[in-house]
């Protein structure tokens, strides 16, 4: 297999790290570089000089030499620039959200049936060495019969992003689109076997806003119960409104159960501590199982490089049909704690 020449969209807090990635990933080339502002434009030249760094991403798009490109800027963006790179030939991996609309889902999808290209979205948490074991622990029939799970995240108020973007209802569509699209995934993918999830019930508050764009969407406290087939049901709770980052997953199958949880100063810490404890079928204690290094940091270098080789395969790591089913989960919730009632789901 050849190396896959990565064009990166977008160099924010989070584009920095994906420019590392690429770099590290033995089956991807950073090409090019396309940013937003005159100083992300001039930290990127300041990073890697001698690579082709853009104002405009169409120029990058424009590039022959070129064959896949990692997008990673504000939600708003996500279906514009992912359908002109997708018509541009390129293989694409786009960040979560896959975008803010079902619409825009299904533009994209459009884009890459025309294009014959593949597209991925970062649902990254997949990768973990840490969340994916559980997956693993479900399969091999370790706990049982899957029956209930809780998601839960205790951090510091969501950054403003560049321009205050992530603050901004008509740019980042809603907060349930930040983070709880990730639990939303990570529910689905465990538990796919049992089948699609027919109902969310959600909740959500926020504390007095003084800029004047408070309301839907954007809430410090998120709850949201989804039920499953077969009775099964699962917890998501988010505060935005503690300190530092902790995230817990726990599940319960008829033989066993699992409980895992993360911590550090911040998302994108190198130095987080975890711990993941199992109680399996015909045990009578649990036991701790060690775990390599896990955060977002780390399954980002690990997500980069299976992309390229997915890419190289002919298909994609997290299809986007997969995607925008997490899309119309993230809405339903939505309408569920605007209108107070539970909401079907369809997809």
């Amino acid at each position: 297999m050849g190396v896959m020449r990565f064009g990166l969209i977008g160099f924010g807090a989070w584009g920095k790290y994906h420019a590392e990635a690429i770099l590290k990933a033995p089956a991807a080339e950073l090409a090019a570089i396309a940013c937003q502002s005159q100083a992300t434009e001039a930290a990127a030249r300041a990073a890697y000089p001698g690579l082709a760094v853009h104002r405009d991403w169409r120029l990058l798009l424009a590039d022959p030499g070129i064959d896949a490109v990692d997008i990673v800027l504000p939600n708003d963006l996500h279906a514009e620039v992912g359908v002109a790179a997708l018509d541009s030939g390129k293989h694409v991996l786009l960040a979560k959200p896959m975008a803010t609309s079902l619409a825009d889902c299904d533009r994209l999808i459009q884009a890459r049936r025309r294009s014959g290209k593949q597209l991925s979205i970062g649902h990254e948490f997949r990768i973990s060495s840490q969340w994916g074991l559980l997956k693993h622990l479900l399969e091999s029939g370790e706990l049982g019969r899957p029956l209930y799970a809780n998601v839960s995240l205790f951090r510091f108020p969501y950054r403003l992003g560049s321009g205050g973007w992530r603050h901004d209802p008509g740019r980042v569509g809603s907060w349930i689109l930040e983070e709880p699209v990730h639990f939303f995934d990570m529910l689905m993918w465990y538990f796919e076997s049992l089948g699609d999830p027919h109902s969310v019930v959600a909740f959500g508050n926020a504390k007095p806003r003084d800029d004047g764009k408070g309301g839907r969407g954007r809430y410090d406290n998120f709850t949201a119960l989804l039920s499953f087939p077969r009775g099964v049901h699962a917890v998501v709770t988010q505060t935005l409104a503690g300190f530092e980052h902790h995230h817990v997953v726990e599940i319960v199958g008829s033989e066993g159960a699992a409980r895992t949880w993360w911590s550090g100063v911040m998302d994108r810490t190198l130095e987080p501590r975890h711990e993941l404890k199992v109680k399996r079928r015909g045990q009578d204690q649990a036991e701790t199982i060690h775990l390599e290094k896990s955060g977002e940091v780390f399954e980002l270098e690990e997500e980069i490089q299976l992309t390229a080789e997915a890419f190289a395969a002919g298909r994609a790591l997290v299809s986007a049909e997969e995607a925008r089913k997490r899309i119309a989960v993230c809405l339903a919730a939505e309408e569920s704690v605007a209108t107070g009632r539970a909401q079907p789901l369809t997809f």
